[in-house]
């Protein structure tokens, strides 16, 4: 079955210098993937790159099975949902605004809202419990609001691959539980996720870790597996430790902890 997105020997050079180099990774529907790794492993230039908004040195990434590349914007943005780890938005716009962008790729920029397209909007304002926000600017906003908002905003797309950069930045431990639950929920619908992630306890919750070091994959898995977390520890080099707590279904729960 082809996977919604895959990349196949990406190599992205910033600056004259490589920073990808040989990735091969597939994004699987009903899946979210947890991408990690050390500071400058790779990993924002990568989601970007998946994305499609930075085009590799080398090697492709395919959306649904066709270059990302050959895909008309508007349709590539249907399809895939992307929050920036920086969170590009107009500091002066209303907060149900910034959400409602993420519907103008099905009714386009002189296209009205239907509302189909103002429902999308409500469920994900709901979700990101961001309702009581919608008549602010997204300038008033503390950080976690505004991230919220930025969350309502990708979700709102309803796209079947979501592509999130530290999605959790400025979120308190409640919404990165919601979160976290969220993506779940989405993957569960058939959706594709990937998300960046530096608390690696979260990472640990999802479906598959990916690790990055030095600008190569050094793992991709499922936590159970003993090589995925073997690597976890080498890129950060040996300074965490990978245990378990009983799960609320009777399976583990993988947590990472400093080493002593």
């Amino acid at each position: 079955m082809t996977p919604p997105l895959a990349a196949e020997g990406l190599a992205v050079d910033l600056g004259g210098r490589r920073v990808l180099g040989g990735v091969s990774l597939a994004l699987e529907a009903g899946r979210w993937a947890a991408i990690v790794g050390p500071n400058g492993a790779g990993k924002s230039t990568l989601l970007a790159t998946l994305a499609g908004l930075r085009r590799p040195a080398a090697g492709e990434v395919r959306l649904a099975g066709r270059p990302i590349g050959d895909w008309p914007a508007r349709e590539r943005a249907r399809r895939v949902a992307w929050l920036s780890q920086h969170g590009e938005a107009d500091g002066e716009i209303g907060v149900r605004d910034v959400v409602r962008l993420g519907r103008l790729p099905h009714h386009g920029l002189f296209g009205a809202a239907d509302a189909a397209d103002e429902a999308a909007v409500d469920a994900a304002m709901a979700e990101t419990e961001c309702l009581a926000l919608a008549s602010r600017r997204l300038s008033e906003l503390s950080g976690g609001e505004r991230q919220r908002v930025l969350l309502a905003r990708a979700f709102a797309v309803g796209a079947p691959v979501l592509l999130l950069d530290e999605p959790t930045t400025h979120l308190d431990a409640p919404h990165q539980r919601a979160l976290v639950a969220g993506l779940r929920a989405r993957a569960a619908a058939g959706a594709a996720v990937a998300a960046v992630l530096h608390d690696l306890t979260l990472a640990l919750a999802a479906d598959v870790v990916v690790v990055l070091a030095d600008g190569r994959l050094r793992a991709a898995g499922p936590p159970a597996d003993a090589a995925v977390r073997a690597a976890l520890v080498a890129v950060f080099g040996g300074a965490i430790e990978i245990g378990h707590l009983p799960g609320r279904d009777g399976g583990p729960r993988w947590v990472a902890v400093p080493a002593r």
